[in-house]
């Protein structure tokens, strides 16, 4: 069974909470429920972790190959737009990641339009609620069916 590794980053934990104009009602226990059950159909395994910390984040990735995942989807959140390190850390393990969003970041303030993540990412999905994380893992499905 192939594993992935779903990473949620900083704030994620206050989904239904927090902003829920941009960026909705569901919570992330329910995401995780959805991504678990489209695993489920695919015979997949996943690992979820959410982390407020950059560094954390950058460990998990790194030990990644260790651990024996096959891709990593990840919402890096705030990151997305700061972190040369979470991005140094996807391009060193060589993983083939798919970056997500709930959000349509290139739709919202001029600093968020920037990615420092999608350069180093098979590709980006974006603005399209919960299910942008539904849409990274069809994706990641077809990555590793090809």
């Amino acid at each position: 069974m192939k594993k992935i590794l779903v990473i949620h980053g900083p704030n994620l934990d206050l989904l239904g909470q927090r902003e829920q104009d941009i960026y909705g009602k569901v919570t992330l226990a329910e995401i995780n429920a959805q991504l678990e059950k489209l695993a489920a159909q695919h015979q997949l395994s996943l690992t979820i972790v959410q982390s407020n910390h950059e560094g954390n984040i950058v460990d998990t990735i790194g030990q990644a190959k260790k651990n024996q995942f096959s891709a990593v989807l990840i919402n890096p959140a705030a990151y997305t737009h700061t972190s040369i390190a979470i991005r140094d850390a996807i391009s060193a393990v060589n993983l083939p990641t798919v970056e997500v969003h709930l959000s349509n970041i290139h739709a919202r303030e001029d600093f968020r339009h920037m990615s420092l993540v999608a350069p180093v990412s098979c590709g980006q999905i974006t603005g399209f609620g919960p299910h942008s994380y539904l849409l990274g893992l069809q994706a990641i499905i077809q990555l590793l069916n090809k």
